[in-house]
């Protein structure tokens, strides 16, 4: 169970993980010592995964973007392994969830343009049996991108 003073660190973290160890044992009230000794412990236990840079898609040459909504044919073991392993081999998805409901996987999908697109879905998505539906949904603006994740 996290403590206040772990989701405090969290929060400045997931808002700016540049900040340096002194920086952030300020902010909490911690000493510097303590501060690397929690932010060490949640990094060990699996809570902070990665630090990364957040990066304007369409400024890195990336304009298009779409959510796809697939349905699998059948759920055999072969057709899951198959379409999550090609998944994994493509930079342009940036998200892979499955789900219930109607659809069985939801992509999140970014590409330089409309022929990038074509050429990706040409080449993974239509030669992998098991698929049986693909609905894409082009992305006409970002509403909310990557907030904090709420404390429980």
């Amino acid at each position: 169970m996290l403590e206040e003073q772990d989701w405090k660190l969290l929060d400045l973290l997931q808002q700016d993980a540049r900040l340096s160890n002194q920086e952030l044992a300020d902010r909490v009230g911690l000493s510097a010592s303590s501060c690397w000794r929690r932010v060490r412990a949640l990094e060990e236990a699996g809570v902070i995964r990665a630090y990364r840079a957040e990066l304007d898609a369409s400024r890195a040459g990336l304009g298009f973007h779409a959510i796809l909504h697939l349905t699998l044919t059948r759920h055999s073991r072969e057709i899951v392994d198959r379409f999550t392993a090609e998944v994994m081999r493509h930079d342009e998805v940036l998200d892979c969830y499955a789900t219930t409901g109607a659809m069985d996987y939801h992509l999140r999908v970014q590409c330089r343009d409309l022929d990038a697109f074509n050429a990706f879905m040409e080449r993974t998505l239509f030669r992998l049996d098991g698929i049986a539906q693909v609905q894409t949904h082009l992305v006409l603006r970002h509403v909310k991108s990557r907030g904090n994740l709420p404390r429980p």
